[in-house]
C-alpha cells in the first residue's frame, strides 16, 4: 500500500496524473510585446500585414517612438488615416496559433473621422476569417464579431463611454466555444460561438482610424 501511494504521488508530481486536457504551468508562458526593443519604422518580427480585397496592404503598421507610450518609448501604430468603409486594417502574428487563450492589449485612439479606436483578433485562419472585438469612441460602443470571408457578423454590442484622451484595454479569454471580453478589466461579453476553432492572433483598426497599441500579452492554454 505504501509503495502504491508512493507511485501515485510521484506521477502527480510529474504531471502525469493530470486530467486529460489540463494545462501544465510550462504550457502557459506569458508572451509580451511592448515594442521597446524593436526597430523603428518597421513591423516587429513575425508581424504580417493583411491585404485589402484590391491587394493593397491592410494598413500602415509600424513601430514608432511616442511620449504617449505606456511602456516607454515605443508603440505599434496603425497610421493610415484614410480608407473606405470596409477597409479593415489588420496585422497578424505568426507562431501564435492557438485555440484557448488569454489575450489583452492596451490601445490609444489618436484620430479618425469615419472610424476610430481599435480591436483584438484571435483564432484567425487568415486575413479574411477571424474573431474580433473592437472599441469605437465615435459610436461609444464595444462589439464582438466573427468575420467570415471578409464580412463582419456582429455577435454582441455593449454601449460604453470611451475617452479618446486615455489608454484603454481590451481583454479576451476563450475556452472552447466560450468567449469572455473585458473592457478596462470590466466584463462586457460572455457568449458561446463555434465559428472558428483555432488560429493566430492580431490587431485591427477600420477605415481611417489611427491608433496606438502597447503591451500586447498572450497566454496560450491550448
Amino acid at each position: 500500500m505504501r509503495f502504491l501511494l508512493f507511485v501515485v504521488g510521484s506521477l502527480l508530481l510529474l504531471g502525469l496524473g493530470r486530467p486529460a486536457g489540463a494545462a501544465t504551468p510550462a504550457s502557459e508562458p506569458v508572451r509580451t510585446w511592448n515594442f521597446d526593443g524593436d526597430l523603428l519604422d518597421r513591423l516587429p518580427p513575425k508581424f504580417v500585414i493583411g491585404t485589402f480585397f484590391d491587394g493593397r496592404p491592410a494598413g500602415d503598421w509600424k513601430v514608432i517612438e511616442s511620449p504617449k507610450a505606456i511602456s516607454s518609448p515605443n508603440v505599434l501604430a496603425q497610421l493610415r488615416n484614410k480608407g473606405g468603409e470596409h477597409n479593415y486594417n489588420l496585422v497578424l502574428i505568426e507562431e501564435t496559433n492557438s485555440s484557448d487563450l488569454d489575450l489583452s492589449v492596451s490601445f490609444l485612439p489618436i484620430s479618425g473621422k469615419a472610424d476610430m479606436g481599435g480591436g483584438l483578433v484571435w483564432r484567425a485562419q487568415d486575413d479574411r476569417n477571424y474573431y474580433l472585438t473592437r472599441a469605437n469612441p465615435l459610436e461609444q460602443n464595444i462589439r464582438v464579431y466573427h468575420v467570415v470571408k471578409g464580412i463582419r457578423h456582429m455577435l454582441k454590442n455593449f454601449d460604453q463611454i470611451i475617452d479618446v484622451k486615455k489608454w484603454h484595454t481590451l481583454h479576451v479569454i476563450t475556452r472552447g466555444c466560450q468567449i469572455q471580453v473585458l473592457y478596462d478589466e470590466q466584463k462586457v461579453f460572455d457568449l458561446c460561438d463555434q465559428t472558428f476553432k483555432e488560429g493566430r492572433i492580431g490587431l485591427w483598426t477600420k477605415s481611417d482610424a489611427v491608433t496606438y497599441f502597447d503591451d500586447l500579452r498572450l497566454t496560450i492554454f491550448r
